[in-house]
Order: C-alpha cells, then structure tokens, then sequence
C-alpha cells in the first residue's frame, strides 16, 4: 500500500485492478475505485461476494496478490465491526472500553458519548447491552480519533427493525454533521437506499455502481437481486421523504459477465 504521488486533497482511497485470491480462487478480482471527501458509499452483494474482504484490504489489514491500493498520507480510518463478542467473565463497562489504550480528554468522551447518544449507559457492562446499544459503543469508539473515514461492516445486521431504523438515523446525522466520508456493508436494502450517496453491487468484482436511483435499473442489480426488489425499492425511493441534497454523476456502470443465481 503507497500513498499517493501527488497531493489530493479531495481524494482518500483509491484502488486500481485490486485481486485478492485464496487457494487459487479469486475472492477480488480487477476491483477499481475511488473513495472521495464527504462520500457516503455502500457495499452490497450476496454472501461470499468479497464485501468484507474489500474493506479488510481497504484498510491495510494485507496485501493484495495483485493491484495497487492507495491512501492518502495519515488519513484517519474508523472502523466498526459487525458485532463484538463480550464473556461476562471480563467485567468491562462502555467507558472503561471507550478509554482503553488512548490519551483523549473526558471532555472530548463525553461529546461524542453524547452524539452517540451513549451518555445513557456508559458506566453499565458491555456484556449487559443490548445489540443496538454496543452498536453505538463501537461507533462512538470509532470516532475518537476524528476519522476522515468512516468503514462499517453491515453494522446492523443483528439488530431489529427498530434497532436499524435507529442505528440508521444516528449514521445520517453524524455524515451531515461532521466532515468525513463513510464506507459501509450493508444487506438492509431499504435503509441503503434511503441514506446513500453512491451503491457498489458487489460479486468478486464491481458489477455497477451509481446513485441509488440509478443502480435499482441496472440489469446487474436486477440480476443479482431479482426483479420485484428493484420494483419495490424504486417505488420506496419515490415515496420516501429523506433526501440528502447533493447531485453527484453517475460513476461508474460495470459489465458483468456471469448472471447472479
């Protein structure tokens, strides 16, 4: 992984013909793209896809077999995992996990407890939240350090309806309101549609990519997820009142070709 050549400022990832392959399979294959300032992207695909494989190479976590990553210089990344496993023989609250390891002052704790909306439980022990409750941990967790870059893989997948409604509406405001771009896997299609800038079918390689409205007609889409979804959802979007004011171009219309069964 290098950083960039030339200095730019609007830029913060960006991936040219990126392969990932295990045991002679391709996991990643030809994966190109760019991540920019105050972009809100998510990920979405079937099982084994290579979603989260893309975020973990993303984030430097190995190299790839074949391609180029790029960041830029000291770029800030904060991540929050699909869930995280607390045993109760470790007796550990939210805030003694907040401040493990890091030099931050309360005061600087306590805004974010309070944009998190964790103030409320913060001195009660992990292992006794609820699934939307250390979902707000670990994204207070992952703003501590003032990220440019926001990665989350499928952050709500294991909570309720309520619980991703709520997790979802927090995400929204914390884009609106703080200067950073977020990369996000998500299955919840309805939420994704409804918040995101930009969507990435994902299957090993990037089979479209565009403005939410735009990818629900793309035959990949349709391939991939079926017919009635794409009907649904675009009946969804022209229904539904949330709508961030931001007219990006379409990016990027890949070709696959395989069909999705």
């Amino acid at each position: 992984m290098t950083a960039f050549e030339q200095a730019d400022s609007n830029l913060l990832i960006k991936t040219d013909n990126l392969c990932v392959i295990r045991q002679g399979v391709h996991i990643l294959q030809n994966i190109s793209l760019e991540i920019k300032k105050k972009d809100f992207i998510t990920i979405i695909g079937p099982n084994g896809a290579g979603k989260s494989m893309l975020l973990k190479a993303l984030m430097g976590f190995f190299k790839p077999d074949t391609g180029i990553i790029q960041r830029q210089k000291n770029i800030r990344i904060g991540y929050v995992p699909q869930r995280l496993y607390c045993d109760k023989t470790l007796p550990i609250t939210a805030h003694q996990f907040m401040t493990l390891g890091n030099a931050f002052t309360q005061n600087q704790i306590q805004k974010i407890y309070q944009e998190t909306k964790v103030d409320d439980f913060k001195h009660r022990y992990l292992f006794d939240l609820s699934g939307g409750q250390m979902q707000r941990v670990l994204l207070a967790r992952a703003l501590l350090n003032q990220p440019e870059l926001l990665i989350l893989d499928e952050p709500a997948q294991n909570l309720d309806i309520s619980g991703q409604l709520s997790f979802y509406k927090l995400l929204d405001e914390i884009y609106q309101n703080r200067n950073l771009s977020i990369l996000m896997v998500s299955h919840d299609l309805h939420m994704v549609m409804a918040s995101t800038k930009q969507v990435i079918c994902l299957f090993k390689h990037i089979c479209c990519w565009g403005e939410p409205k735009e990818v629900t007609k793309n035959p990949q889409f349709i391939a991939m997820f079926g017919e009635d979804m794409a009907k649904m959802l675009a009946v969804y979007q022209h229904n539904h009142n949330h709508v961030h004011h931001h007219t990006e171009e379409f990016l990027h219309t890949g070709k696959c070709q395989h069909g999705h069964s």
